[in-house]
C-alpha cells in the first residue's frame, strides 16, 4: 500500500484502532471527531465504542465508521450540591465502572482484533498487549479552594493512571500560547506525555465559506454538559431572550435528533446540526454564549470566536478555565446566578487563532506519526 505524503513511509500495515470517549457530555466524543478522521485519512480501521448518544453523534459526523455500544460511567449532577461533593459520594460506583470496563476491553480486543485502543479520559481502557493512549487536557484536577492542598496527591494519582498507558495526548500547546494553563503546563508531566495541539471538528477548511465571513447581529447559544445543569442555563437564557432582538439560535447539543428544530418567541432551537453548519453559523454570529467546556473552547479558538462563558457551578475545572480564559483576554465570562439580559454581551476579542491552528496541525501530525510508527515497529 502506497504511504500517503506526511506520514511516514514505512507504515503499511492498515491498523484496527478502537476510540472510547468519556461520556461526561458530548465534548468528549466531539474532540475525537478530528483524531478519528485523522486517523481513518491515514488508512486505519477505526471503530468507535461509547453510549448511544454519543454514537449518535460520531454517526452524524463520520459516517462509515463501525460502533459498539460500550457505555462507560455516566454521572448524574445535582441541582443543589457543589459538583465536586456531587462527584464524590459517587466514588465507589466510579471504580465499579473502571474495573468493569477494563475487564470488558479485553474481550472487544479479541473479537475486533484490535491493535490499538485510545481512551479519552476513560481510566480503564488501557492493556499492556497493545498500544494504549490516552488523552487528557488536565493532568492536574483542580479541587475547590478548600481542599487546594490535595491537588500535588491528585498529580500524583493521575499520573500512576497515565503512566499504564503507552502513550498520553494533551489536546493543548506546549509553551506560552495555550489554553489549559496550570492544568497542564508548571507540573512534572510523565515521560510517555505528548502535546499534541487543539482538537476542533471545525479545523478543516470550507471552501464554500470565506476566510473573513460577514457577522451577523444574532446571539448564538451553545448548550453543553450534563443534567441538571445543562436545563437550568437553558431556562434562564431562554426567559431572558425569547423576547428580546436580536434573534437568538440555541444549539441543544442533542445528536439523537439531528435536524429537528422548534421555536419560542424569537428563539430558534436545533437539536443537532452537522459541523458545516453550526460552524457557519458560529462564524457569522456577533455574541456568542456557551460554557466554559474544554472541548468548546478549542471548537471556538479555532475559528476565532470570543465567547461568553459561563462555567457550570460547582465544576472547578470549567471555573478556572473561565477565569484563565478571560483573564488571557480572550474571552468574557460570568457565573450562572448573575446572568441578566445586560450582561450577556461579550465585546469583541481576539485570539490567536492561525498561530494556534498552524502549531496544532504540526503537533497532531508528528504524534499520530509517533503512535502509528511504534505499533508498527511491535507488530
Amino acid at each position: 500500500m502506497e504511504s500517503k505524503p506526511g506520514f511516514p513511509g514505512n507504515v503499511k500495515k492498515k491498523f484496527n484502532i478502537l476510540i472510547c470517549p468519556l461520556e461526561w457530555g458530548l465534548g468528549h466524543a466531539a474532540r475525537m471527531i478530528p483524531l478519528a478522521r485523522c486517523l481513518r485519512d491515514m488508512d486505519n480501521n477505526i471503530t468507535i465504542a461509547s453510549g448511544e448518544e454519543h454514537l449518535s453523534l460520531f454517526r452524524n459526523e463520520l459516517p462509515g465508521l463501525s460502533y459498539i455500544n460500550f457505555t462507560g460511567f455516566k454521572p448524574s449532577y445535582s441541582r443543589f450540591l457543589p459538583q465536586y461533593l456531587s462527584l464524590f459520594f459517587k466514588i465507589p460506583v466510579l471504580l465499579f465502572h473502571i474495573i468493569a470496563e477494563h475487564q470488558a476491553l479485553n474481550k472487544i480486543i479479541t473479537k475486533y482484533d484490535i491493535d490499538i485502543i485510545i481512551s479519552d479520559n476513560r481510566f480503564g481502557l488501557w492493556n499492556k498487549k497493545i498500544t494504549s493512549v490516552y488523552i487528557t487536557h488536565m493532568p492536574l484536577i483542580p479541587f475547590p479552594k478548600p481542599l487546594k492542598f490535595l491537588e500535588p496527591a491528585g498529580v500524583f494519582l493521575h499520573s500512576k493512571i497515565i503512566k499504564k498507558y503507552s502513550l498520553c495526548f494533551i489536546p493543548d500547546l506546549p509553551g506560552e500560547l495555550n489554553l489549559t494553563g496550570r492544568l497542564a503546563h508548571g507540573i512534572r508531566l510523565t515521560d510517555n506525555v505528548r502535546y499534541i495541539g487543539i482538537l476542533s471538528r471545525f479545523q478543516i477548511p470550507d471552501p464554500g465559506l470565506t476566510a473573513n465571513p460577514l457577522r451577523v447581529h444574532r446571539n448564538t447559544v451553545i448548550l453543553s454538559g450534563p443534567e441538571p445543569q445543562r436545563e437550568i442555563l437553558k431556562q434562564k437564557l431562554v426567559a431572558i431572550l425569547k423576547d428580546k432582538e436580536p434573534h437568538t439560535i440555541m444549539f441543544e447539543g442533542k445528536p439523537g435528533k439531528s435536524g429537528d428544530t422548534n421555536s419560542d418567541g424569537n428563539i430558534t432551537f436545533y437539536y443537532h446540526q452537522p459541523a458545516p453548519i453550526m460552524k457557519e453559523i458560529i462564524e457569522t454570529s456577533d455574541n456568542i454564549i456557551s460554557r466554559s467546556g474544554y472541548t468548546t473552547i478549542m471548537e471556538l479558538v479555532s475559528l476565532n470566536s470570543t465567547a461568553l462563558i459561563i462555567p457550570t457551578p460547582g465544576q472547578t475545572e470549567q471555573e478556572y478555565l473561565a477565569e484563565y480564559l478571560s483573564g488571557k483576554g480572550w474571552f468574557c465570562t460570568q457565573i450562572q446566578s448573575k446572568i441578566n439580559a445586560e450582561n450577556l454581551i461579550c465585546p469583541g476579542r481576539s485570539v490567536l487563532h492561525t498561530e494556534i491552528n498552524r502549531q496544532s496541525k504540526i503537533l497532531l501530525t508528528g504524534a499520530l506519526n509517533e503512535l502509528l510508527e511504534k505499533q508498527h515497529r511491535e507488530s
